[in-house]
């Protein structure tokens, strides 16, 4: 018998509340549907660090937000992810930040290190574009430490478009951070 979609479970932020506690396993949810994943790869996490150390070392001398690693975003019960890398500014982290310290909307810029695996693939290239898309981000990068490349993209008529993938010899900015220039490589370091 096939499974249509209204048969498929639907999991929900109350769900991963009753899932045991694994050490290095984290649980996302995007329309309803789990994803687990294990502790990455140390370069996977060396790119996160430094990605978000470029965009906090812009961030404290512009004073226009705050990069974060692996924050949670609440979207809904049903949309619940930890993005590698997050940057708001100071008038989205007013309204955004729950008592908790999550995260309840979009953050303006969300970015995403792959991990090996075409399901991994899948959910950062797809589901995750798909969401952040209709949820209100306004850019979204996917960095791939092997291939040393960043997939921009970019708010345009309500959805996230490529607008360029850069490599490591290619410079990154955005107007969405003005005066943020970074050479690609210092990424991969």
């Amino acid at each position: 018998m096939n499974q249509t979609a209204s048969d498929r479970v639907r999991w929900t932020t109350t769900d991963i509340d009753l899932l045991p506690e694994n050490e290095g396993t984290r649980y996302e949810i995007i329309d309803g549907e789990l994803f687990m994943t294990r502790a990455p790869h140390w370069k996977h996490q060396r790119t996160c660090l430094n990605i978000t150390l470029e965009l906090e070392v812009w961030s404290r001398s512009s004073g226009l937000g705050q990069a974060s690693i692996t924050p949670g975003v609440l979207f809904s019960e049903t949309d619940n992810v930890i993005p590698d890398v997050v940057w708001a500014s100071h008038e989205r982290l007013a309204v955004l930040l729950d008592e908790a310290g999550h995260l309840t909307g979009a953050p303006d810029l969300v970015v995403e290190v792959l991990s090996p695996g075409v399901e991994n693939e899948r959910r950062d290239r797809e589901a995750k574009l798909k969401l952040y898309a209709s949820r209100g981000v306004k850019e979204y990068w996917i960095a791939d430490w092997r291939l040393q490349q960043v997939e921009v993209y970019r708010r345009e008529n309500a959805r996230l478009t490529l607008i360029a993938t850069l490599l490591d010899h290619d410079e990154l900015s955005s107007p969405l951070l003005p005066g943020f220039s970074c050479a690609v490589s210092r990424f991969f370091v």
